[in-house]
């Protein structure tokens, strides 16, 4: 058959399943979402429903072809990106999970991940994965429910359940169980993947006691994973191209050459700067990681990860009922000329890099009497800010020089008030560009590539387009009184 030019792009997030039509363009033809409930059985722990995950990216991804009046017999590609480290276990005969997943942002593992430093694991690990010791990442997630979940680590062993993280685990559904496959990305952020030898580690998976038999196969991003059932979209789909989320994002932004710079907003904040076929071992704890793999060949990066950004606002929505819709906020943050003093550490669920630092909570510090709703509104957004130079600084000593531009996307860049802010704090210019869901995006290119609709990585580089440019104005001396602040804050929220 013909190409069309269409490919569906799956955008399985921490808050959200989406489902965008694309055009070879690049350009956005259909969207449809539906917001994912979040669970909290304990302080510290999050987890998702991994059959509600599954439901609402096929109702979406029927959805966004209804309202563009186009049969799944017209799409060229599916491509799938997702919110990295979530794992799922199920039975390999039923397709049934065996407990909730396990978010990214759960941090139950904490002790676990502190008994393996303290037994003198991490240098290993991190030689190997690119990654520290932290619950973040799948690897003790998976061990902890093949501890925790009855049957499951006897079950595991006599071969009857497969791990996925949740690329996977959609990609296992769309295929009807026909293909149990993860790309390198996903694989990188496990704990179990060595990044140099692209393979699982054996030795990594006997010190957190996990059967091989669990684990997907690992392949390039782009090229043909399997074909979607009949009965699930009408037609056979290819499903060709499948990256973490973070990873789709730098493909979208075409952040393509080694030193480009990327940072997503969604419901955490996450940097990568790319740096070519080597990979760089941070001096300032900082991740290495995959940045894609095609036809054979790995393209590494370096990666701050923020775990909560645009999660504060909604907590700022459903948690404290200061919003009424998240947009409200940058009105309001441009209300006033400061926040008084007032700063918000969001470490919810811990902090990232460059602290790694599990046990952080969050605070909100500097409060007077004349604090009210602005201020907090206001520093909610600017602890966005704050995390995003904390992390530009710690790349740019990793990377030996200051960087002079960050390509920008996600949800909350359409904020111009948070866009200026960034720009005057991190002292950096930040480029939007005109498709902010970059992500979405950048799955499906990887999809086109996978199915030949583009030739290569530079026809799709040729497609970016830039919509706006913030360049940095805040006096230097206003920067450093403000960013003492808040490294102030956060030793606050250190000192427990």
């Amino acid at each position: 058959m013909a190409a069309t030019g269409r490919i569906l792009s799956l955008d399985q997030g921490t808050t959200s399943s989406r489902a965008i039509l694309f055009d070879t363009a690049g350009t956005p033809l259909a969207t449809a979402q539906r917001e994912l409930p979040q669970i909290f059985p304990q302080p510290g722990w999050v987890e998702h429903d991994a059959r509600v995950i599954w439901r609402d990216t096929l109702e979406v991804a029927r959805e966004a072809l209804a309202d563009a009046g186009l049969e799944a017999a017209a799409l060229d590609a599916i491509g799938i990106t997702n919110q990295r480290e979530t794992t799922v276990l199920w039975d390999r005969a039923s397709g049934t999970p065996l407990a909730n997943a396990i978010v990214w942002q759960d941090r139950r593992t904490a002790a676990h991940c502190r008994s393996l430093r303290e037994a003198g694991h991490e240098a290993l690990f991190t030689e190997r994965t690119g990654l520290l010791l932290d619950p973040y990442f799948s690897g003790t997630k998976l061990a902890w429910l093949l501890d925790n979940t009855p049957g499951a680590r006897a079950r595991a062993e006599a071969g009857e359940l497969a791990f996925g993280t949740i690329d996977c685990w959609l990609l296992w559904n769309l295929t009807e169980g026909a293909v149990h496959a993860t790309d390198a990305t996903n694989a990188s952020r496990t704990l179990l993947f060595d990044i140099h030898r692209q393979c699982w580690d054996g030795e990594l998976l006997e010190i957190l006691n996990i059967p091989a038999g669990l684990l997907p196969e690992v392949r390039d991003c782009a090229g043909l994973f399997g074909r979607s059932a009949v009965a699930l979209l009408g037609h056979e789909v290819p499903i060709a191209g499948i990256a973490g989320d973070q990873h789709a994002a730098t493909i979208g932004e075409a952040c393509f050459n080694p030193g480009m710079v990327k940072s997503t907003y969604g419901t955490g904040c996450f940097v990568l700067a790319n740096t070519g076929r080597r990979a760089v071992a941070s001096r300032n704890r900082l991740l290495t990681t995959v940045a894609y793999r095609l036809d054979g060949e790995t393209t590494y990066a370096l990666e701050g990860s923020i775990f909560v950004a645009g999660a504060a606002v909604q907590w700022l929505r459903d948690g404290l009922g200061l919003l009424q819709t998240a947009g409200e906020s940058e009105g309001i943050a441009a209300s006033i000329p400061d926040t008084g003093g007032v700063y918000l550490v969001p470490a919810f669920t811990g902090l990232g890099a460059p602290y790694w630092d599990a046990d952080a909570r969050g605070a909100l510090v500097g409060l007077t009497r004349d604090s009210g709703r602005a201020e907090i509104v206001r520093a909610t957004l600017e602890a966005v800010g704050y995390q995003t130079r904390d992390l530009l600084d710690a790349m740019a000593a990793d990377m030996g020089g200051a960087l002079s531009a960050v390509r920008v996307d996600g949800g909350m860049v359409a904020n111009d008030w948070l866009m200026c802010f960034l720009a005057d704090i991190t002292d950096c210019a930040v480029e939007r560009p005109q498709v902010h869901e970059t992500t979405a995006l950048g799955a499906a290119y990887l999809a086109g590539l996978g199915v030949g609709l583009y030739p290569s990585l530079d026809a799709v580089g040729d497609g970016w387009r830039l919509e706006r440019r913030f360049e940095p104005t805040m006096a230097a001396a206003e920067r450093t009184a403000r960013l003492a602040g808040w490294d102030e804050a956060v030793a606050r929220t250190r000192a427990r």
